[in-house]
Order: structure tokens, then sequence, then C-alpha cells
């Protein structure tokens, strides 16, 4: 079995993901991405909290948790897109631009480099690996299906990319 680092935020979907690949015999390692710990006027950010989640998560399952920090890339590449996309008069979605830029581009180079073979997710999504590369599709579970979400992530990404909730209903 490969090396996969699982992109663990400390909610049920990815803490699956990781407990799922540590049962089909891959060694894995959970990666808590930090890409925003700043409070906002009102609202409090729970990074803390799910960092501590993503640990409890970890020991619980015996595979190591590594944190990676994110922050300034997220603010240039995913903040500041969004910011700079309103003031065009458009409307942007910053959870699209984060897969592509940070979680499949960002965490896959950097997990690569650390010693992963694959990367993977909570993402409700499958992924289909054969000779001519990698192609997105569908989720089993269309209610929680998540590729409009993923649609710019590129085959040699996905190459790269396992989804181990796409074949499972959120129930």
């Amino acid at each position: 079995m490969s090396r996969v680092f699982v992109g663990m935020s400390g909610g049920v979907d990815s803490s699956l993901s990781a407990a799922l690949l540590v049962e089909q015999g891959h060694q894995v390692t959970g990666v808590y991405m930090k890409n925003w710990t700043q409070d906002l006027p009102g609202m409090r950010c729970p990074w803390a909290d799910d960092l501590a989640d993503a640990k409890r998560v970890a020991v619980q399952l015996g595979i190591p948790l590594k944190v990676y920090d994110f922050q300034a890339e997220y603010r240039q590449r995913v903040v500041d897109y969004m910011i700079a996309e309103y003031q065009a008069g458009r409307t942007p979605n910053p959870d699209i631009m984060c897969n592509q830029e940070v979680k499949f581009r960002l965490f896959l180079d950097t997990a690569l480099s650390d010693g992963a073979e694959m990367i993977a997710t909570g993402h409700y999504a499958r992924v289909y690996h054969d000779a001519s590369g990698a192609s997105l599709h569908l989720a089993a579970d269309s209610d929680k299906d998540q590729t409009y979400f993923l649609y710019r992530i590129s085959g040699q990404a996905l190459s790269k990319t396992l989804f181990p909730l796409g074949e499972l209903k959120k129930t």
C-alpha cells in the first residue's frame, strides 16, 4: 500500500477518510492545513479547536499528524482573489479557488516533497485512475457530491489523489 497524507480538518468527513485508508492498509499521515487563524468582528475563528479535534482523531487512529502553515498563501491565493473579484463586480467562489490553489496544488506539492505518494481528502467525489491518467467523477451520494468545487483540479493532481468517501452515502 502507499504512503498517503490525508488533509484532516478535524471534522467527520476527513476523519472518516483517514480511518478508511488506515483500514485499507495504507501508511497514513494526517495533515492539518492551517489556512486561517484570525478572528473577525463578531466571529471567533475555531482553528485551534479544529486542530485539537484532528489531533484526537490521529491519536485514536494511531497515525502521525503534521501541521502545514499555509496562511500567507491562502490569504494571497484565496482571500485576495475573493476581494478583487467582489471589487470587480463579480461573484467569486472561494471554495473552488481554495481547492485549486491550496488543497490540490500547495498541499499536494508539500506532501509529495515530504514523502507522500498520494494525498486524500474528505470530499465526496470519485477519481478514476487508468492508463491514460485520472479523471473526476460524481460521488455516489448525489446529495453530497462536491465535484462542482473540484472541477478546476488538474489531471496531474487527480492522479495523486484519493477520495475515500466517493463511493459512500453521507448517512
